[in-house]
């Protein structure tokens, strides 16, 4: 019978040692929801790696606790949520579904202090939602990718052209520099390779 590596990994007595037990899980991005689960009912926070929170069990309310930044919270909720309250059901859900878990700590976390980090993929998720992203391994200041959409450009004879496409319509990357803005940005192999994106505050 094939064995769960997060859960030979708890029997191990990794447990028992929660220094070596964190730098074990700091980078996995393969533990689903069901071991995820099992770290919490432990006393463990868990997080997805984008997020700035993180979710624990309570143990007296027996139920999932939702702690968010601030910022990250829907409008008339605080930023510790019961699950059973969520008003992004549909979000909440894929999260649930997701196999990215790890554990939340104060290197990975935001609310505890950390930095929060993810993957290209996630990147690209994020820039169609709107939200402004960067690596980390980037040299230059102030350098950041947002999408950009409703794009034209003024023709040679005076005319304005408003961009389509067939695949992307009306959209492109904006990769904004020290030199200004850049339309039509391309990732390169170590961009989309790199696990060091995050957010632009």
């Amino acid at each position: 019978m094939k064995k769960n590596k997060i859960t030979d990994r708890m029997n191990s007595g990794d447990l028992r040692t929660p220094g070596l037990f964190m730098s074990k899980f700091r980078k996995e991005r393969d533990m689903n929801f069901k071991d995820a689960f099992e770290l919490m009912k432990k006393g463990h926070r868990v997080k997805l790696p984008s997020w700035g929170g993180y979710w624990y069990w309570d143990a007296e309310k027996e139920t999932v606790m939702m702690q968010c930044r601030p910022k990250d919270t829907d409008k008339g909720q605080g930023d510790l949520l019961d699950i059973r309250e969520t008003q992004r059901v549909e979000y909440t859900l894929s999260n649930i579904l997701s196999n990215e878990w790890i554990v939340a700590n104060p290197e990975n976390c935001p609310v505890l202090g950390g930095l929060a980090t993810f993957s290209f993929g996630d990147a690209i998720k994020y820039l169609k939602r709107g939200l402004k992203v960067k690596r980390i391994g980037w040299n230059g200041k102030n350098q950041y990718i947002q999408l950009a959409t409703c794009i034209s450009f003024k023709a040679a004879d005076g005319t304005i052209v408003n961009c389509d496409h067939n695949d992307i319509g009306n959209k492109a990357i904006a990769f904004i520099g020290t030199s200004g803005v850049q339309m039509g940005w391309l990732a390169s192999q170590a961009d989309m390779l790199a696990e060091d994106w995050m957010f632009v505050e």
